[in-house]
């Protein structure tokens, strides 16, 4: 059986993209949760990461690093990864690298904690082109394909590149137009995202790196997660 391993549910973005893209499409694998180790473990993550880092998907004497090669290496084995209709099928690839590399100042002002919310000090000009260029491209790719996800009728790849995005807006409630919003939800609504974000607050361990890099962008006004 394939083995996702993962980091942290309360932090690990990367590591959401590929367990809800193989949840919601009934892909069935193992779960290899492995914590930040931070000081006590900094290099825990090498035993099975070429790259010290997650996720990172095992399937037999294959390992795949990243989570865009994840999700092709499933898309090769899988229907559904991507849409099947053509024009839709390069949308949801441009969508997805878009996020993969891209929404470097959504990334660092918004860094994902599910349990938490909070109040931005400030959103400077980054971030709010980054927010503009969230809700042109939630809007074009909702209203060519007609939803109610990103490429269609259909959960695909594109919808779990930006699931952890969804966390983030419930977390720092970011200004967004309504379309965003409405979709944000959608995402959280489902079973698999419920899941995780469950998970996520039930979980005990803290890493001081992450709590760190909240602190500095924003005031934490409620802390969900379990003591």
């Amino acid at each position: 059986m394939l083995e996702l391993y993962i980091g942290n549910k309360n932090y690990s973005s990367w590591s959401l993209r590929p367990w809800v893209l193989m949840r919601e499409l009934n892909i069935p694998f193992r779960e290899m949760l492995v914590p930040f180790g931070g000081a006590q473990n900094p290099d825990a993550f090498r035993a099975f990461s070429p790259t010290g880092k997650v996720p990172c998907l095992v399937d037999g004497t294959t390992t795949v690093w990243d989570s865009l090669a994840i999700t092709e290496y499933l898309a090769e084995r899988h229907a559904g990864v991507w849409p099947a209709e053509g024009v839709a099928r390069a949308w949801a690839r441009s969508a997805s690298a878009e996020m993969h590399s891209g929404f470097q100042a959504l990334r660092n002002f918004c860094t994902m904690n599910c349990g938490l919310r909070v109040r931005l000090h400030s959103i400077d000009a980054t971030l709010t082109r980054d927010l503009h260029r969230l809700e042109q491209l939630w809007a074009d790719g909702l209203a060519r394909f007609g939803g109610p996800f990103l490429a269609g009728a259909a959960f695909s790849a594109a919808d779990a590149f930006f699931a952890p995005v969804a966390l983030r807006i419930q977390t720092y409630d970011p200004p967004l137009e309504e379309v965003a919003r409405q979709y944000a939800a959608r995402l959280r609504g489902l079973p698999s995202m419920q899941q995780w974000y469950q998970a996520a607050l039930a979980e005990t361990w803290r890493d001081e790196e992450h709590e760190q890099e909240v602190r500095m962008v924003g005031t934490c006004t409620q802390d969900l997660r379990a003591r």
